[in-house]
């Protein structure tokens, strides 16, 4: 990255006020060891919720709540959202980010399991609003899943699509690496989705369902 382009994307990045809420969540993530998505990522998760209608939307990674909170002040107020993740911290911390966002118990749901485990009881054509953030060695898996999972219309965001900058780098050949790439050469050709691969953040692969 040229260093034109490092400034821009820093003041990106730097550019969203995020407020108490969010600045607790990414305290309690720093407590346990958990990386949320940076503020440039949660602002643009807020916006494409906000114009996603989403009625139903599932997130696999919960992280501690940061990408939920930012997700759930875009959605409408009777969008229903579901977060899995193995960690039971990691889903009692965000389930703390929801009620102190003021967001009400009943429009969120967290299960905890594994989510190839968890992923093929949830029904086909059920979700509007699908977001891959979890463990990079399974997220081909995931994302054929979200594919699954969507409506027509509906839309994937698929969280660190770039794999900390490596996926450019073709003399990487880390497990992660091989498997980031791998989703997004799924995204690109699968006929069933248009897609686009955004740099925010560690990069965002988007995809709507057709």
């Amino acid at each position: 990255m040229s260093t034109d382009k490092h400034s821009s994307w820093s003041y990106a990045e730097a550019l969203p006020q995020e407020d108490e809420v969010l600045a607790r969540a990414r305290e309690r993530g720093y407590e346990l060891g958990v990386t949320p998505v940076g503020t440039g990522t949660a602002a643009l998760l807020t916006v494409l919720a906000a114009h996603s209608s989403a009625r139903t939307a599932v997130e696999i990674g919960a992280g501690v709540g940061v990408s939920g909170v930012s997700l759930l002040r875009g959605f409408s107020a009777q969008t229903v959202f579901t977060s899995i993740d193995i960690d039971v911290d990691h889903l009692s911390a965000a389930r703390q980010a929801y009620a102190e966002a003021g967001i009400p118990a009943s429009r969120t749901r967290t299960i905890a399991g594994r989510a190839r485990d968890v992923l093929p009881r949830l029904t086909s054509g059920a979700y509007d609003f699908v977001l891959i953030d979890a463990d990079q060695a399974s997220v081909v898996d995931y994302v054929e899943h979200a594919i699954r999972l969507l409506r027509g219309g509906g839309m994937l965001v698929l969280h660190d699509a770039l794999d900390a900058d490596r996926v450019p780098l073709p003399a990487v050949r880390q497990p992660s690496t091989v498997a980031a790439r791998q989703a997004g050469r799924l995204l690109r050709e699968h006929d069933d989705v248009v897609s686009a691969l955004v740099p925010t953040g560690p990069g965002l692969f988007l995809a709507v369902k057709r």
